[in-house]
């Protein structure tokens, strides 16, 4: 199916599953369709299986945006609970359109559940309470993690109950829209995307595979993933990397509180060790998505330092505790500190948490954690496969031959799951089925039908209204393009020296906007700036900045209002902060404000 013909299907607002081979542009369709309903002032919740993948989208996993979490069934206690978060419940009842991507790993039961999650908040007992639900993804990647004992069948999304209520059109993309290749053609006689094409249709070649080992002599950086089948492996080789680094260890171990069965099952769902021990110089990856921080799960970096957290004590207490400062593979430097895990009843009461470093060692990593990654460089050794499917998706996470150094091959390395692989027929059958029928619409009978699902969305039909909405957003994208061009100067800056930059100009006695315009930053960044300095040195140098004592005394209550509500878990979130503000506040006032009121549980702006 082409690119054009699958954004038609969507504009109708059938429930989708978009799917196809690696460059096909499933994304680039995504995007496409989302800035068609924007444009149309169409809210549309972008999200993900994953934090890897939701970054893709610039949106936010479904387990956070539906309020599941790491669970996949509720009971009652559960709804009273997720209906009394208020946040929650409006962006569900405010969404026309829901999409998920990667959808391959989310599992039939949290396809069901969030099913039964949005027919009991919107109150609409239609599949998926009514909303457009489109889905992405490739069942060729691995399945979810499930129960032991659950075979694969039980565990894909297309097995839940609620996929078959769904009715969805199948858009299988066909043609091939990635540019990267022809030098791979030249150098190997074939692209990374052939062979996976081959893989695909089960049908690799002798050439193929000579091909792939042919990497094996490829020179790629000492920084690239390594890539294995097994945890055994993944461990080994990482604790020999760390006892080869000089320096001394830091050990930290996890903080466990509530019921036994409980913390089990935490223990069970997260990805965190008990026990994590660091050394400078260490490679490591992200496990939990923290948006006060800006990493996702996945998010790679290394041990640069151990460091206290910020903090108004200036006494040098040798028995402060020290944290593993991350310089990000992006160059910007976060604090990793711990971060919890927590099972609560319906009123916020913590029933068991699981409080731990969020981070493990990154030298190596599974084909499964890898999944949602994109690489440049990946060393993979596939001679210990196990499960069908393990080879195309390492293979798939590369962007070309030449950044791959493939170890070894097994009899099982290039199998798919033939389950899954007739399946996968069966759906390429359906798409074409329902292309063939859906071209048979006229232009006319296409248009009308696209306008009715607009009116239904309460959208904008007026064309000149569109065309307004078409340039604000185009404006807009300006902007953050332009602001993502200052923030790449930022992050290459040391960060004491640009801190030291704005507190110059503070002592002159310029105002935050004076600072900016000076500095050619953004007024968000000197705000950025000087909560990092309340924060390393108290609040008295910087009260001039602070808001007066009655808005301060507001939004503290309301901060404390929604951090009881549960709204902060795993960081300090703007929006829902200033839109329980009414409005009355900016974003910019809200950033500024936090750093001069009392953050309890260890929360940081």
């Amino acid at each position: 199916m082409k690119q054009t013909t699958a954004l038609n299907i969507l504009k109708t607002g059938q429930n989708v599953f978009l799917t196809g081979q690696a460059g096909a542009g499933k994304t680039y369709v995504l995007n496409q369709y989302i800035h068609y309903l924007r444009v149309r002032g169409i809210s549309v919740a972008t999200t993900a299986s994953t934090g890897i993948a939701s970054t893709h989208m610039n949106g936010m996993t479904i387990h956070a945006w539906s309020g599941m979490g790491i669970k996949d069934s509720f009971n009652d206690e559960d709804f009273k609970r997720l209906k009394s978060r208020q946040t929650i419940t409006d962006r569900i009842k405010d969404t026309y359109v829901l999409i998920i991507d990667e959808i391959s790993m989310l599992h039939a039961r949290q396809v069901d559940l969030l099913d039964e999650i949005l027919q009991v908040v919107r109150e609409n007992n239609a599949p998926f309470g009514g909303l457009q639900v489109v889905f992405s993804g490739d069942f060729f990647q691995l399945p979810p993690v499930g129960n032991k004992g659950e075979s694969n069948k039980e565990k894909f999304a297309f097995m839940a109950k609620a996929w078959k209520n769904a009715n969805f059109q199948i858009c299988y993309l066909s043609e091939q829209h990635r540019q990267a290749g022809h030098d791979e053609r030249t150098r190997f006689g074939m692209s990374l995307n052939d062979i996976l094409n081959q893989i695909r249709k089960q049908s690799v070649d002798s050439f193929a595979i000579d091909v792939l080992l042919a990497t094996h002599h490829n020179d790629i950086s000492k920084q690239c993933t390594r890539l294995y089948t097994h945890n055994a492996d993944v461990d080994n080789i990482n604790q020999a990397q760390l006892a080869l680094l000089d320096g001394e260890s830091h050990t930290f171990d996890c903080a466990v509180y509530g019921d036994k069965m409980l913390i089990d099952t935490l223990k069970k769902n997260v990805k965190s060790g008990e026990s994590l021990t660091l050394k400078k110089g260490a490679k490591v990856m992200f496990i939990k998505n923290n948006n006060t921080l800006n990493v996702s799960n996945g998010t790679m970096g290394e041990v640069v330092d151990f460091v206290a957290l910020p903090s108004l004590d200036k006494t040098d207490n040798p028995a402060t505790p020290k944290y593993p400062l991350i310089r990000l593979n992006s160059g910007r430097t976060v604090i990793a500190e711990p971060d919890e895990w927590a099972i609560e009843d319906n009123m916020g009461k913590v029933l068991a948490s699981f409080k731990q470093i969020p981070l493990c060692l990154a030298w190596a990593i599974t084909i499964h954690k890898s999944q949602g990654m994109t690489l440049d460089f990946a060393e993979i050794d596939l001679a210990n496969t196990f499960e069908a499917g393990q080879g195309y998706v390492a293979l798939s996470r590369l962007r070309s031959l030449d950044g791959l150094k493939l170890l070894g091959l097994n009899n099982n390395s290039l199998l798919l799951d033939e389950w899954v692989y007739h399946v996968d027929k069966r759906l390429l059958q359906l798409a074409d089925e329902q292309a063939e029928l859906f071209h048979t619409l006229s232009d006319d009978a296409l248009a009308q039908i696209h306008r009715q699902f607009i009116e239904s969305c309460d959208g904008i039909t007026d064309k000149t209204l569109i065309a307004h909405q078409e340039k604000r957003l185009n404006d807009l994208k300006k902007e953050q393009e332009k602001i993502a061009h200052i923030k790449s100067h930022i992050d290459k800056e040391p960060a004491t020296s640009t801190l030291q930059a704005t507190k110059s100009l503070i002592t002159e006695g310029l105002t935050i906007r004076q600072i900016a315009e000076k500095r050619s930053l953004a007024v968000s960044t000197i705000i950025e700036h000087i909560t990092k300095l309340v924060a390393q040195e108290g609040a008295d140098d910087y009260v001039k900045f602070a808001p007066d004592k009655a808005d301060l005394k507001r939004i503290q209550k309301t901060y404390d209002k929604l951090l009881a509500q549960g709204e902060f878990e795993g960081g300090i979130k703007l929006r829902p902060l200033v839109e329980a503000l009414g409005g009355d506040f900016e974003y910019n006032e809200v950033r500024l404000a936090l750093a001069f009121i009392d953050k309890k549980d260890g929360a940081t702006s």
